[in-house]
């Protein structure tokens, strides 16, 4: 982390401190906002070439506008794949996965999520980027698949929930347990178990749902769809420790690609997990 990111946590913290003097729900509420802010900002990156070769779409969503893209294949097969990047990403980052996909006939579809790339808001949270999802598949599909990565899986597997035709969801190093990530967050900026306790009512009011509804181990419980959850063993942001309950149950419709080394971002980057989602995504 870089050091005005420190400086700028550290002044947060400080501002925390002093709201909870007078208002424990206020400073919960400053804390989740803190939570759900992008660390990075939104730094211009290059642009791949194949977005140059893209249809630019947008649409509103909570009063926000959402700009994605979308590329056609030559020999279309009909059926439509959403790319979903992670917390603190952009789609620009899985432009390896465009080319095969549409090579074998498929309509690639990718958007930056709220507060990401080129996409407007300041913040993000599973609902909010759930509820994209869903106006996606409403205004651009129906999806046949959907591949997504960290955050971005774990609003993906809440929205597969609520979709109707969709038939292979792809889970790369998915944020599985929600309760996890706020424990991670509580434990990187030290605040305390009061304040925590208070987000994570704040949580659960604003989902109208226990946190434990936000996870992606009960969600591919209650869904029939195929699907394939890649982890890495090592992976310190979204951790191992939480998937393997999820592998013990009896889930017949899920497969499970664990790897060792690639920790959370370098693996969707690698060749043979690679080969292995788009054997998926095909069928194979």
């Amino acid at each position: 982390m870089k050091l005005v990111q420190r400086i700028a946590i550290g002044y947060y913290k400080t501002k925390i401190k002093t709201i909870a003097l007078v208002s424990m729900r206020k400073a919960a509420e400053k804390t989740f906002e803190l939570f759900c802010t992008p660390y990075s900002g939104k730094p211009k990156r290059k642009v791949p070439p194949i977005f140059n070769h893209a249809e630019k779409l947008n649409f509103e969503n909570d009063g926000l506008i959402i700009r994605g893209w979308k590329w056609k294949p030559e020999h279309a097969n009909g059926k439509k794949i959403l790319i979903v990047h992670g917390f603190d990403s952009c789609s620009y980052k899985f432009d390896k996965y465009i080319q095969p996909f549409s090579s074998l006939g498929f309509e690639v579809l990718a958007f930056d999520a709220p507060a990401h790339g080129i996409s407007d808001g300041k913040t993000i949270n599973a609902l909010l980027l759930s509820k994209s999802l869903l106006t996606i598949n409403t205004l651009y599909g129906p999806l046949y698949g959907i591949m997504a990565h960290s955050f971005g899986a774990l609003a993906a597997a809440l929205a597969a929930e609520k979709m109707m035709h969709l038939q292979k969801l792809v889970l790369i190093a998915p944020a599985t347990e929600t309760r996890t990530a706020v424990d991670n967050f509580f434990k990187f900026i030290k605040l305390g178990d009061h304040i925590k306790k208070e987000v994570e009512q704040l949580i659960e009011s604003i989902g109208q749902q226990p946190i434990s509804y936000f996870s992606v181990k009960r969600v591919v419980k209650n869904i029939q769809i195929p699907t394939l959850w890649l982890h890495d063993e090592e992976d310190t942001i979204c951790t191992f420790e939480d998937v393997k309950p999820a592998m013990v149950a009896p889930n017949n419709h899920v497969q499970f690609h664990v790897t060792k080394g690639l920790g959370h971002s370098k693996i969707y980057r690698d060749e043979m997990v690679s080969k292995k989602i788009i054997n998926f995504i095909a069928g194979n």
